[in-house]
């Protein structure tokens, strides 16, 4: 689990919970331990350990926490928050959906607890969806334990395939609407680096998109002392392989950061303005956006004067 463990303050008792996770109570007091950054940790109560699990690329947990609810976490790393995944979410995959005309079929890179699949089939237009994610433990644990994803999970629309996203990507004869990266942050000499680089985008992604097709990535944290490596290298990498390159930002709370994302075509529809994304969202989505309005579109696209220099 690396640096991320369970602490109390209190002078402790301590309890083993399967899974690695070591914890200490005293009057049922559980907290939850995560190294953010050198010198900087976030610590939030934990009411008791629900799953752990493991996969030969990862550790996996569910944790029920007093803040956020339900929290899935992968190697000890926070990845979505029952309270807010809604607001990470709805950001990936909404602006690019509602910027195109007639999205119907799209393929997601990751995206293995299923909530960036359950957005996307909030779309009246969607014929087929495509996840394609390398873990298959990391599946079938949120399929199991996340119920809030069941329902898509089931759809005849998703197609769940387990393979390295960039190997599928490459061999699919198919072109998509719009292909949406859902993937963990490019690290030196991580498993998900090679989905960011140039050649990956000029290559593989731009290839694979049809004719105004939209391509969009989660770019990392993008707060005011995090967002000098990740955010700004996707976005000037996209700048190099499409005409057409957005980044946008918002705070999530569980990720205790402003978090971003970049979206990026070789058609200027993706420009909307509110009134047109609050109609294309009353004529085209199922299901009511907890986050996501036209009002709110135009807002995460405003960036403070640090992330408009980067």
């Amino acid at each position: 689990m690396g640096e991320a463990h369970v602490i109390c303050e209190d002078p402790p008792k301590e309890e083993n919970y399967d899974g690695g996770y070591n914890s200490r109570s005293r009057k049922n007091s559980l907290w939850y331990e995560e190294e953010i950054d050198e010198g900087l940790k976030w610590t939030y109560s934990v009411s008791r350990v629900l799953h752990t699990g493991a996969s030969q690329f990862q550790d996996i947990a569910l944790l029920e926490t007093q803040p956020f609810g339900k929290v899935l976490l992968l190697d000890g790393k926070m990845q979505s928050a029952e309270a807010d995944e809604f607001v990470y979410h709805e950001a990936l995959v909404h602006p690019a959906l509602l910027s195109h005309p007639n999205p119907q079929t799209v393929f997601i890179m990751g995206g293995g607890e299923g909530s960036t699949a359950r957005e996307v089939l909030k779309h009246k237009t969607i014929a087929k969806v495509v996840m394609c994610d390398i873990d298959k433990e990391v599946v079938d644990f949120c399929q199991m334990h996340l119920s809030v994803n069941r329902d898509t999970f089931q759809s005849k629309k998703l197609d769940v395939i387990i393979r390295d996203a960039r190997l599928e990507l490459e061999d699919c004869v198919e072109k998509f609407d719009i292909v949406i990266g859902d993937l963990a942050d490019p690290m030196e000499g991580g498993p998900c680096n090679q989905l960011y680089t140039k050649a990956f985008y000029q290559n593989i992604v731009k290839s694979k998109l049809k004719n105004g097709g939209i391509f969009v990535t989660q770019a990392g944290p993008a707060g005011i002392l995090s967002n000098l490596d990740v955010f700004p290298s996707i976005y000037h990498t996209l700048k190099q392989v499409f005409r057409y390159v957005i980044p946008y930002t918002t705070h999530i709370p569980s990720y205790s950061d402003v978090w971003g994302w970049v979206m990026a075509s070789n058609t200027d529809y993706i420009y909307q303005n509110a009134s047109d994304i609050d109609s294309i969202i009353k004529s085209r989505i199922n299901a009511s956006l907890k986050f996501m309005d036209g009002e709110t579109y135009s807002g995460i696209l405003k960036l403070n004067k640090q992330q408009r220099q980067m």
